[in-house]
């Protein structure tokens, strides 16, 4: 019986093992299932709850969108609301057709960072379109596999969706992606003719120089290695000069389109800016070492930044791309409005404009020089200074990169073989040595690249770029293409620096640009770095306890620069780049019948402005079709800076350090903007 009972027993425990089994089986299957399709759900979850170290923080959760402080932070331009975008063809515009027989093939390969590359493509596409050329879709030489970055991306695809940029073209430039095989042997043999293309070129040096050489062989190569190979403002003689321009506005604005990982990626880092349901901010420093060398502000730096940025300017003075002395008086050159505007500059206008601590601001523009440390004032004074890494998960970011192979940049040597030192030994002890000794083997060097004081002290040229630096500069491509997209669809931009290593202008100028093509009425600061200076100047003993009229300049800077400033670009970045400034060729305006006899009868500051813009295009009829109607708001701006109160306070402190968090009547919160009023004014005395 016992043993009966025994074989029972491990039966039943057999039993029950195996169901134990089955269900755990079953269990690992739901879990494939539910990670397979509910990935991203998941994603999302994970992204807006669990992962971010940025935690936003805001003194009330109550943020109204119907007072004047409101309108005039954060609304619409309204001398700009009847200016939109219109890039289409106007007049005799032929249609390419496909199937017609060009003069040949461009092949392009192209040089330099994202605003380089960007409108260095617009440019080849305006000259194929004036050479009636075949375009290669162009290859961008930062971003081959040869730089260590994945073979999943190549070249153009690495940033652009190839897709959508030739059909985006169709009807006007033949685009293909690869040569004919025998024209690849061809240049593989270094058989077709190159042209190294200067920066801003002109039309006829295309038409006169390399339309023969192209119908002879049918193919050319360009080589663009400073970004921008066609002038900015075309000739006026050329003929169909500005279906060019509004060709270059074609391709930059709806044919370039980033591939879909970046968009998808930019569209999430957007939605959780968006997330607690406040506008924000873009912020680009420009603060980059090319441009700070370039311009001399090597001193608004210390220790070795100040070393760094001089070793590049004595690099640029050697290549002739800086004429003048190594030595520059960086104080002269930041008051006459030549170097940037650092970021604890930037943060007194934000809040002396009257934005409050708790406005959320995105640092944009790729790497700020300097790291972090240069942006801790702007951190004081803003509680929500966000930026790339801080609305991202590496995992995210690696599946942007795509699968890269691993690299090992400082492994451990090797200790050599017991033999070797041996011989080695023998050949210090042997006979007479020949003469003259050989020269010893250079001994490699490794540098530490996150303070490049190594070579600063050692060497006067820059080091060589590793394979993981290459692929770094990649990478530093696909994160301003993100900040890019942030930057266009801010609710308001501003930027510290509009020019790059070069003098030209830089990633903000294109942003600034694209903008005011999408969306010419948000609200775009371009501050006058020369008055800023002088401003600061006026209360730099008491920076931080400034007084009322003080306040009040400021604001009216800010204020006039929306449109100032934007007038002052068309003079100063457009006819360095066309992308920076495209209006009116763009642009047309679209008002209702009654603004249309308002006008007729007395010009008003709207039609002033687009008298100085020089549009005078009329939209298409179909856009008056869904016309919006504005609110007739007769409220002035500059009215509504007389009554606000607020933003004296919200200038040095939170407004709600003084009373009990969690809200209070209307009369506590009057009481404590006057008393910070007060504080201000005793300030000045």
């Amino acid at each position: 019986m016992k043993g009966q009972g025994k074989m029972v027993l491990n039966s039943r425990l057999k039993w029950v093992g195996l169901v134990g089994l089955v269900l755990s089986a079953f269990s690992l299957f739901v879990h494939f299932l539910l990670a397979r399709f509910t990935e991203d759900g998941v994603i999302e979850y994970q992204s807006s709850i669990t992962v971010f170290s940025w935690r936003p923080i805001f003194e009330s959760a109550n943020f109204p969108r119907t007072s004047p402080m409101y309108r005039r932070l954060w609304g619409p331009i309204r001398h700009l609301e009847s200016l939109h975008p219109d890039a289409n063809p106007r007049g005799n515009y032929a249609v390419t057709d496909p199937s017609s027989q060009t003069n040949g093939f461009i092949f392009v390969r192209i040089r330099g960072g994202f605003h380089e590359i960007r409108n260095s493509i617009c440019d080849v596409v305006a000259v194929s379109r004036l050479l009636n050329a075949t375009l290669v879709i162009p290859e961008i030489q930062s971003t081959t596999s040869s730089k260590g970055i994945s073979s999943d991306f190549k070249s153009f695809a690495y940033l652009y969706d190839e897709d959508q940029f030739m059909a985006a073209l169709a009807k006007d430039v033949n685009i293909v992606k690869t040569l004919p095989k025998n024209l690849k042997w061809a240049r593989r043999k270094k058989e077709i003719p190159s042209f190294k293309v200067r920066y801003s070129a002109s039309p006829y040096y295309y038409l006169n120089q390399v339309l023969s050489v192209l119908k002879k062989h049918s193919v050319v190569e360009l080589v663009v290695p400073e970004g921008g190979c066609l002038q900015a403002i075309l000739p006026p003689e050329l003929e169909h000069n500005e279906e060019l321009q509004r060709l270059r506005c074609r391709v930059a604005f709806h044919a370039l389109q980033f591939r879909q990982e970046v968009l998808e990626l930019a569209t999430k880092v957007l939605f959780r800016l968006r997330a607690p349901g406040r506008p924000f901010i873009a912020y680009d420093p420009g603060m980059t070492r090319d441009a700070l060398a370039y311009h001399g502000c090597a001193e608004l730096f210390q220790d070795v930044h100040t070393e760094l940025i001089q070793h590049k300017r004595s690099w640029m003075i050697k290549r002739g791309i800086v004429e003048g002395k190594l030595q520059v008086n960086s104080a002269k050159q930041r008051l006459s409005g030549s170097c940037p505007l650092m970021p604890e500059e930037v943060g007194i206008l934000l809040r002396a404009h009257g934005y409050s601590w708790d406005t959320i601001i995105y640092v944009s523009g790729g790497e700020v020089f300097g790291g972090q440390r240069t942006l801790i004032p702007l951190h004081a004074m803003f509680e929500n200074v966000v930026d790339r890494t801080s609305l991202t998960t590496p995992w995210e970011l690696n599946r942007l990169y795509g699968h890269e192979a691993n690299i090992i940049t400082s492994s451990p040597r090797t200790p050599p073989p017991i033999e070797k030192e041996m011989k080695h030994e023998a050949w210090k002890t042997s006979g007479p040595r020949p003469r003259p000794l050989p020269p010893p083997p250079a001994r490699p060097k490794s540098y530490n690249i996150e303070g490049w004081w190594g070579w600063v002290a050692e060497s006067d040229n820059e080091p060589e770029s590793t394979v993981m630096e290459l692929r770094t500069n990649a990478h530093k491509l696909l994160w301003e293409a993100i900040d890019y997209v942030i930057g266009l669809e801010a609710d308001v931009f501003i930027s510290g620096f509009d020019r790059d290593g070069n003098g030209r202008p830089n990633v903000a100028s294109l942003v600034m640009g694209h903008r005011l093509y999408q969306s010419a009425a948000l609200k775009t600061y371009r501050p006058d770095r020369k008055e800023v200076s002088k401003l600061l100047e006026e209360i730099h003993d008491h920076l931080y306890h400034a007084n009322h009229t003080w306040l009040k300049s400021v604001r009216k800077h800010m204020r006039k620069r929306l449109l100032d400033g934007l007038i002052e670009a068309s003079t100063k970045s457009k006819p360095l780049s066309f992308l920076s400034h495209p209006v009116p060729e763009c642009s047309c305006l679209r008002y209702d019948s009654n603004e249309t006899s308002f006008h007729a009868s007395s010009p008003s500051p709207q039609s002033q402005v687009q008298a100085a813009l020089r549009v005078a295009h009329r939209c298409p009829a179909w856009m008056d079709n869904d016309l919006i109607l504005r609110s007739k708001d007769k409220d002035n701006e500059e009215d509504l800076d007389e009554d606000d109160s607020t933003s004296s306070g919200l200038f040095f402190r939170r407004s709600g350090e003084n009373h009990e968090s969690g809200g209070g009547d209307s009369n506590n919160k009057e009481e404590a903007q006057l008393d910070d009023l007060e504080e201000l004014e005793g300030g000045e005395r």
